[in-house]
């Protein structure tokens, strides 16, 4: 494969790479640099590349190792060793105590713009996220298959609008 062919590939699988590094960083400038130090990396080990094998898998596997790479330098950066007698961390994460305020207004805002949905909308909604599949909706309510994954999408549709600040 030419370095052409290669920086062209490259590019286009670049594309399938963006949602993973979000899925590991849980932050999507950190998972633009994430994606960006694997193209660097690709780029930079070409000839470790074997024509004829999967690409996209090879930068996968570039961008898991970049992270965990990342990830365990920042811990160990952020770690501070105390060097008295005493000898313990203190960033020992058994020391942290987490609430659950933020959950519980999340879940509130959530409940609240589900309870503020259409009637029309919010039934098939609900039913489909217990568990029935499109089809038992349909007979339970007795609309047409098509009206209730319509419902349905709009349903998520504007909850989705409405708990935006929720998207990060």
């Amino acid at each position: 494969m030419t370095a052409i062919e290669f920086n062209y590939n490259i590019s286009q699988t670049s594309k399938a790479l963006k949602p993973f590094a979000v899925r590991l960083t849980k932050d999507v400038e950190d998972a633009n640099d994430l994606l960006q130090d694997t193209m660097i990396k690709a780029l930079m080990h070409r000839d470790k590349f074997t024509d004829g094998t999967n690409l996209k898998a090879w930068l996968y596997t570039i961008m898991k190792n970049t992270f965990i790479t990342n990830y365990q330098r920042l811990v160990r950066k952020r770690t501070f060793i105390d060097t008295t007698d005493n000898l313990h961390y203190i960033n020992s994460s058994g020391s942290v105590t987490y609430n659950l305020a933020n959950s519980q207004f999340a879940m509130e805002d959530i409940n609240n713009a589900i309870g503020n949905l259409d009637e029309n909308h919010r039934a098939p909604f609900m039913m489909y996220f217990r568990g029935f599949k499109y089809h038992e909706i349909a007979e339970k309510l007795n609309i047409p298959i098509g009206t209730v994954k319509n419902r349905i999408h709009l349903a998520r549709k504007d909850l989705k609008s409405t708990l935006s600040m929720y998207a990060d």
